[in-house]
């Protein structure tokens, strides 16, 4: 297997990251892993081997000249380049700019979402359904559309039977 960055020498060194759900790889011959400092891990930036080192440079190039600095840690765009990590949640703010590209070519967003426990989306898509349809119902009502008014009434009552259900049953 050749090395990935200068493809003429057997790579001895393979790092491995799941981005997205796939797995992406890196294979480096000897030399090229010294040269991007993979065997000091002071001077290795994971990031910008995996990105191919474009979204770790442009989010270089969004503060260059400047000292950016976090804040609330004191965590610089230097520190980030070297670990591939930010120093505290307030890093995201003082160099977001920067991460948000960064960010979207490694994920699916910008914002974590988390999980949701599935009873309790369960519940939220319920309460959001029957919201929806109450306004609906009451334009309906407004508007002296009371066939349509009818309808959506008895969707309501539908929706709060299925919901029952499906909590006790």
């Amino acid at each position: 297997m050749l090395c990935d960055i200068c493809k003429q020498n057997v790579a001895t060194v393979h790092l491995t990251q799941m981005v997205e759900g796939k797995t992406k790889k890196v294979d480096l011959c000897e030399a090229c892993s010294k040269e991007k400092g993979v065997d000091d891990p002071t001077g290795f930036s994971l990031a910008d081997l995996l990105l191919g080192l474009g979204a770790a440079q442009e989010m270089a190039q969004a503060a260059a000249g400047s000292d950016l600095k976090c804040p609330a840690c004191g965590f610089t765009q230097a520190d980030f380049k070297k670990t591939g990590r930010l120093g505290c949640a307030d890093c995201y703010t003082t160099f977001g700019e920067g991460l948000e590209g960064l960010l979207k070519s490694m994920h699916k967003g910008t914002k974590h979402v988390g999980k949701v426990p599935q009873p309790l989306q369960q519940h939220k898509d319920y309460q959001e359904k029957l919201n929806r349809l109450q306004k609906q119902l009451e334009k309906a009502i407004g508007d002296e559309d009371f066939e349509q008014a009818a309808l959506l009434r008895d969707e309501i009552k539908q929706t709060r039977e299925k919901f029952d259900n499906l909590t006790t049953g």
